[in-house]
């Protein structure tokens, strides 16, 4: 903690424009964080393998090029970013402890770590959505959703989550930083960037509230009704194993809306009802926001989805053994 502090009180004194930016790891614990590193480099090797699984196991079966899949590898993709948004300076803050990023690289971090959350949020809608029509009106579930109509959803959300960023984030290198220029994490995030302006960010600060109310709104929103029609029409079956059969194609989407907004619900109320508790909470929030959903996604698919577990199976079993073909 003593070197953080130092360090802190070292880049008070720039006034104005600058180049750089410095981020921390765990403030603190500056001399074991070679040790931290390990377990952030084994959640980054199992979001990042176990994804590029997913992905490898969807694109040679064709039994699986099917809509809830397509969304799954998206969900997957924008996994990938989300760690690979972040993985740069994480490990090389703790392997080398190289704190200083350059104003433009802070600047496109943060644009990819927000565009890829939006993205995320959006690809859970489209599962969503794809959960409701499989459920509430499978007969038409070909037509609505056909390979083509997919790729369309697919290219809408990212026309709509990769160019409203740039609007606000483009003001970043222009503001004056006259207090601190230490962030609060060990990446860029935009709440974190502006606090330390002294210009006026009020544009900043309602824009990114407009962002977040109406994306994430919009979103959760979208998850909440289409859940609230699935409910309603998994009460209509009769049998109890239907109602079971229809609500377990559910359970994995469930558990992965799950573990995107109870950590960014979490996140949001440290910030807001504890701005003076302890650094460590602050930044154990945000790793786990950004760091627990792409590993978790791929484990709860492997084990709540047959084809995708089989798919591992094949992956990790040899052939010899004869392993069954999906």
């Amino acid at each position: 903690m003593v070197i953080w502090e130092s360090f802190k009180r070292g880049s008070n004194s720039s006034i104005g424009q600058f180049a750089s930016f410095y981020l921390i790891g765990i403030p603190g614990y500056e001399n074991v964080h070679h040790f931290i590193s390990i377990p952030f480099s084994v959640l980054y090797l199992i979001g990042i393998t176990g994804n590029c699984a997913i992905l490898h196991i969807i694109h040679i079966n064709t039994s699986l090029h099917e809509p809830m899949y397509y969304f799954l590898a998206m969900l997957s993709l924008t996994d990938m970013g989300m760690s690979i948004s972040t993985l740069p300076t994480v490990l090389k803050m703790f392997w080398f402890n190289a704190r200083e990023i350059g104003v433009n690289a802070c600047v496109a971090q943060m644009y990819f770590i927000h565009t890829f959350s939006l993205m995320e949020s959006a690809v859970l809608l489209a599962m969503a959505f794809d959960r409701y029509v499989a459920i509430c009106d499978p007969l038409r579930y070909s037509s609505k959703l056909s390979p083509q109509r997919v790729v369309y959803i697919g290219i809408f959300m990212v026309i709509r989550c990769s160019f409203v960023l740039p609007v606000v984030l483009a003001r970043v290198p222009t503001f004056s930083f006259c207090r601190s220029r230490v962030l609060s994490h060990s990446f860029c995030l935009h709440q974190d960037v502006i606090r330390l302006a002294c210009d006026d960010i009020s544009f900043n600060i309602l824009y990114g509230l407009f962002v977040v109310a109406f994306y994430w709104g919009i979103d959760s929103l979208g998850i909440l009704l289409s859940y609230a029609f699935i409910l309603h029409s998994v009460l209509g079956i009769a049998s109890k194993e239907g109602k079971l059969k229809a609500l377990n194609t559910c359970a994995s989407h469930i558990c992965a809306v799950l573990i995107l907004y109870v950590p960014m619900i979490g996140l949001s109320l440290v910030h807001r009802f504890a701005k003076h508790s302890s650094p460590i909470i602050h930044i154990t929030m945000a790793n786990v926001y950004l760091l627990v959903p792409p590993v978790l996604n791929p484990i709860i698919y492997s084990i709540k989805t047959k084809q995708i577990r089989q798919g591992f199976l094949r992956i990790l079993v040899p052939k010899k053994l004869g392993f069954p073909h999906i």
